[in-house]
């Protein structure tokens, strides 16, 4: 969406969100959240330079979802810490959001920039001490926070109680990460099919709590297990609710169902030829354009035509395309 085309459908926007802080904040008001809506999408769909102008207007606006995720966009495009990402992650550590802080240790923020916590010079310990209230009185969210932190301060034994009563807690987030650990320990289990059953206990909790990168987690965790059908069926429920490796599987499936194990749809590439342009149209990536070269031989003249024609069911679903990704990554 260009900002032409933002500005002139702004007037739609009807969605709300309340700050996270300070309490007496107002919610944003229609631009600004559909600024920060329009910014969030092209963040997620990994065109984060793009989002960058959006998600400033809500972070104007005091919005410390919106700062933090600018920042990040920001750090990802210069490959480190700026001047202007110190600052932004500092406004939004100063609203309490502790990965902002965890980012600011990362960067020497208080020895190399003298931007330090107001009680001492420590951002782990800050991001521990605004953290813990919230995790104590319930917050799953913060519970979820509490392992980062934790593991930044080398507690790790700490980090893991947080993160399993983030998951009881019904952190979705945390439940996944569960399974993430489970899948990649091979430490603590005695065979792979137990390490696999373990991450998949987590990820179909998380999944059919409406986690979408669960699900595709699920999916390919269950068709390493032998269980090809039900793996199907959570890659299809993947690609509902937008998630972009869902979507390629079903794509890829329907050209060519020998592709894997894990296909059990009916041939039908037209569809799936509707479905990489669909892709290619909503998020131009090197990984739809490629699929577009791999399997254009694979799908004749006629099919493609019958794709193109068919492409406009698949563009702009709701919810939008996503490669979900982890708010606290790399």
């Amino acid at each position: 969406m260009s900002m032409i085309r933002f500005k002139a459908t702004v007037a739609l926007a009807a969605l709300t969100l309340s700050f996270l802080v300070p309490p007496t904040a107002l919610a944003l008001d229609d631009e600004a959240q559909a600024a920060k809506n329009e910014g969030m999408r092209l963040y997620n769909t990994h065109q984060r330079t793009t989002s960058m102008p959006y998600l400033e207007i809500a972070a104007n606006a005091g919005d410390v979802e919106a700062m933090y995720y600018l920042v990040e966009a920001h750090r990802l495009r210069h490959l480190g810490m700026t001047q202007a990402a110190l600052e932004w992650y500092h406004r939004a550590a100063q609203q309490g959001e502790p990965h902002a802080m965890l980012r600011l240790y990362d960067g020497s923020a208080c020895e190399l920039g003298d931007v330090c916590p107001e009680d001492g010079n420590d951002w782990r310990e800050a991001a521990l001490e605004a953290t813990m209230p919230k995790a104590e009185a319930g917050d799953a969210d913060a519970m979820g926070a509490l392992y980062d932190i934790y593991n930044y301060l080398d507690q790790y034994d700490e980090a893991m109680e947080w993160l399993l009563l983030s998951a009881e807690a019904g952190n979705l987030d945390s439940m996944n990460w569960l399974g993430q650990l489970a899948r990649d320990d091979e430490k603590n289990y005695a065979t792979e099919a137990e390490r696999l059953e373990a991450a998949a206990k987590w990820y179909r909790k998380a999944a059919e709590a409406g986690h979408a990168p669960s699900m595709s987690y699920l999916a390919s965790t269950l068709n390493s297990l032998g269980r090809s059908e039900e793996a199907w069926q959570w890659m299809v429920k993947a690609s509902e609710v937008g998630n972009i490796n869902g979507r390629q599987w079903l794509a890829t499936c329907y050209i060519d169902p020998q592709e894997s194990e894990l296909c059990h749809a009916e041939k039908d590439p037209a569809q799936g030829w509707a479905i990489f342009l669909a892709i290619n149209e909503e998020i131009s990536s090197t990984s739809s354009e490629r699929a577009l070269r791999v399997y254009h031989d694979t799908v004749t003249p006629e099919q493609r035509e019958e794709g193109e024609r068919m492409m406009e069911e698949w563009l702009n679903r709701e919810p939008p395309l996503s490669y979900f990704p982890d708010k606290f990554g790399f």
